[in-house]
């Protein structure tokens, strides 16, 4: 519901105003639109029994998914946005260098657009989501370390705890009509939350801005359904909802590359934080960095897919693994890497929330949920909300809302993790025979 802009000082009117260009001018940009590959390409892989590479190139882009607006007069506008942001706000505004990163963003998105289908994609998907060889820090384990040491580990869990909730007994309607009831709990005075089924994406699971889709015929266990209930729901909805009920800074409703990492991340956390997250939910996100590593190291395609059939997914799973790595380039070029933003989205938010709590900031780790944030941004967040520019988050899942909680977890955190678990391997060998 637009602001009367009445009840505004002449600054928070100004911060809206830019704020509502940029809503409007990011809103033809679709990439999850422009990037996908339809059914024929599928027909295509399987009427050659998965031994002959689609046919994606740059024109296939350009005639299945062609853009819907004029690329070159989108980028122009958002320059317009960022000049008019230095003019009106100056140079070392904070809200204007979050707006002006993300017309900044905006552009490169769209520019990875244009360059679909050729090895441009991948670079610019690189520096906007990350490399699975990104380091953290000088020395600092990467993406693809994390994966091995996580697939090692899984290794010798296996089925040791599989429970009956990890059984696949719910059909789509049933997942749909779970979810609706627990989310509607959940946001009791938000407004009309949908769940509905669709057979028009690729993952399980999708939230959109009112709404969950569920992938239409499909089976999944009670674990699967309580990972769509927290990680759609409660975070994805969640910011979406808080961001759309700002009142001057309506820019956080949307979100650029930027934000998607730190939405993912926030959201696997938050699995992991109430426990709902399980080994095979782990692999298939660690899978997902292997398969990119293995791209942007020159796999293509039919490399990619033979990888999920060693890992157990049967071919229809295989494939759609596959695409979500290939999406908007070619089989035999270089990975769409949105995918890293799971993992590295999480290490980040993990590491921001113990240093956090190490020097005094508890406070600042609900404002993750105030929109479709990033970490970078949160010291300026917390001065506008201080100033009233921006409203508290209203809907903080519960393990992030008690902070007395959130700070016991993360102080002994800070001390676990200066130990050395080769050494403690070695000490407590007798017992862990």
């Amino acid at each position: 519901m637009p602001l009367s802009q009445e009840f505004l000082g002449e600054y928070e009117q100004v911060i809206h105003e830019l704020s509502e260009r940029i809503v409007a001018a990011q809103k033809p940009i679709r990439i999850l639109d422009a990037v996908k590959w339809d059914e024929s390409v599928q027909e295509y892989f399987f009427k050659h029994k998965c031994r002959k590479l689609p046919d994606i190139n740059s024109d296939y882009y350009q005639q299945k998914n062609p853009l819907s607006f004029d690329p070159e007069k989108k980028i122009q506008e958002f320059h317009e946005i960022d000049h008019s942001i230095r003019r009106k706000l100056g140079q070392y505004s904070g809200v204007g260098s979050i707006m002006q990163r993300m017309c900044y963003e905006y552009c490169r998105v769209i520019e990875m657009l244009m360059a679909r289908g050729t090895p441009k994609f991948t670079a610019i998907s690189q520096e906007l989501y990350g490399s699975s060889e990104d380091a953290f820090h000088v020395g600092a384990p990467t993406l693809r370390d994390l994966a091995t040491l996580v697939t090692d580990t899984l290794s010798h869990i296996k089925d040791k705890v599989t429970t009956q909730a990890d059984e696949r007994i719910y059909t789509s309607e049933e997942a749909v009509s779970i979810l609706s009831e627990r989310l509607s709990a959940y946001f009791s005075d938000g407004g009309n939350i949908r769940v509905e089924l669709s057979d028009g994406i690729i993952a399980d699971a999708a939230a959109g801005a009112d709404r969950i889709k569920i992938h239409k015929g499909l089976m999944f266990s009670s674990r699967e359904i309580r990972i769509f209930e927290i990680h759609e729901g409660w975070v994805h909805l969640g910011t979406t909802l808080n961001g759309m009920a700002q009142p001057i800074c309506t820019f956080l409703s949307k979100g650029p590359p930027s934000s998607t990492i730190t939405q993912e991340g926030l959201a696997i956390i938050t699995e992991l934080f109430t426990f709902s997250s399980y080994p095979g939910r782990l692999k298939r996100l660690t899978n997902r960095i292997i398969a990119v590593s293995m791209a942007e190291g020159g796999a293509n395609f039919f490399d990619v897919f033979q990888f999920y059939r060693e890992q157990g997914l049967d071919e229809e799973d295989s494939y759609q693994s596959t695409v979500r790595v290939f999406r908007g380039s070619a089989p035999e070029l270089g990975p769409y890497t949105k995918d890293l933003s799971y993992s590295k989205g999480f290490i980040l938010i993990y590491n921001y929330m113990r240093l956090a709590v190490q020097r005094g900031l508890v406070k600042r780790i609900p404002l993750l949920f105030v929109g479709k944030t990033t970490l970078e941004d949160l010291h300026v967040l917390a001065d506008l909300v201080e100033e009233g520019i921006i409203a508290p988050p209203k809907y903080v899942p519960p393990q992030f809302a008690d902070l007395a909680a959130v700070s016991a977890w993360m102080v002994y955190s800070l001390f676990l993790n200066r130990l050395d678990l080769r050494r403690l391997a070695l000490d407590f060998k007798g017992i862990l025979q």
